[in-house]
């Protein structure tokens, strides 16, 4: 009787090699490094053209140097269901094709694990409170934001816990490093079933919430490719509205001069920078178009167009943590084994998943 050798799918190596952000030169020399044997670039471009096989001590060899699990590379990504599908980002056009590329790879990588995980938990979110919106001539992005705010049952005013509302409609919300200062969130719906919005951490707190808030008016909103400029911009319109409903925050502009001083009080009230709560009130006609320049002019010259006065504390996700504790407590697993269900070396899910000193019994 003959056995199937166990084999790497080629374009799983290719996705984790983008993942890791290694080039197939520097995984070759950290392959040779591990393996003590010469492995060449030429190896590693003919294996993810799938002109040879990649298996037994190899294929381990492969999967230490990309530091996750050899099942994981014996996927096809394909039919494991982690294309990329519709993507969503909030990035700035200084972000090059090559970190795209790698933002994208992570976050295939990050659906597997995360689908893993929910699924082993029986944790699956329920996503139906993620209304879906078509735009038209009468619907437009406010209108959507105010639709989500009434489906999520939000009081008026500012959001308290943007995440947590987030996560109680559905989402799954993680913060990671996606390795650049240009790219701030991405997100994606996982087989249709719940959206999955990765979180740049190098982003301040109050970017931050604006970037969740233009993910969720992406993901409501934009059901297919389009134009790319017309979309962001519907995505920052739904973002603002959501986050500073006219009709509450109207009555903040009037109430006292729209300055620096009173744009530092709204942030810490509303949980949105300086330069979007200007902005806001530069579309609500509570200050003028040279109002709004001068404004801008002076956030400029004191550095807040790089760096606001940080007075918000960042938001943490919930969902996936809570997850991990139902596998380590009612499910008795070991931090090991959660690993080996997800795909994972220990290692990595230990930094990934499991913050220093919330684990216990850890293999």
């Amino acid at each position: 009787m003959l056995f199937e050798v166990p084999q790497a799918h080629p374009a799983m190596l290719s996705l984790a090699r983008e993942a890791s952000a290694m080039t197939q030169s520097e995984l070759a020399k950290k392959m040779t490094d591990l393996g003590g044997q010469e492995v060449s670039q030429g190896y590693v471009s003919r294996a993810e053209a799938g002109r040879l096989a990649v298996s037994g001590e190899r294929l381990d060899l492969y999967a230490r140097a990309l530091e996750c699990a050899p099942e994981l590379l014996r996927l096809d990504p394909d039919v494991a269901e982690v294309g990329i599908g519709l993507i969503h980002h909030r990035k700035k056009a200084a972000l090059s094709a090559p970190a795209l590329r790698r933002i994208h790879a992570r976050l295939a990588l990050t659906r597997i694990q995360v689908a893993s995980l929910l699924e082993t938990a029986g944790n699956l979110p329920a996503a139906d409170r993620f209304v879906r919106i078509e735009l038209d001539a009468r619907t437009t992005a406010r209108d959507a934001a105010a639709k989500v705010r009434a489906a999520w049952g939000l009081a008026p005013g500012p959001i308290g816990d943007l995440v947590g509302a987030a996560e109680r409609a559905g989402a799954v919300v993680l913060v990671r490093d996606l390795g650049s200062d240009h790219l701030d969130a991405v997100s994606v719906w996982i087989d249709g079933r719940y959206p999955l919005l990765l979180v740049s951490s190098r982003s301040p707190a109050d970017r931050r919430r604006f970037s969740i808030a233009h993910e969720i008016g992406h993901l409501v909103m934009h059901h297919a490719p389009g134009a790319g400029a017309a979309q962001e911009k519907q995505a920052d319109e739904f973002a603002a509205a959501l986050l500073m409903p006219a009709a509450d925050i109207r009555r903040e502009f009037d109430a006292a001069v729209v300055d620096l001083a009173r744009l530092l009080e709204l942030k810490a009230r509303w949980g949105a920078s300086m330069g979007a709560l200007a902005k806001r009130a530069q579309q609500l006609g509570r200050l003028s178009d040279w109002q709004h320049r001068n404004v801008m002019v002076e956030m400029s010259v004191l550095g807040y167009r790089t760096s606001e006065p940080d007075v918000l504390e960042a938001e943490s996700p919930t969902r996936v943590r809570a997850a991990v504790e139902v596998l380590r407590g009612a499910k008795n697993m070991t931090d090991g084994e959660i690993a080996e269900r997800m795909h994972l070396r220990p290692e990595a899910f230990a930094h990934l998943y499991a913050p220093e000193g919330s684990g216990r019994n850890p293999m």
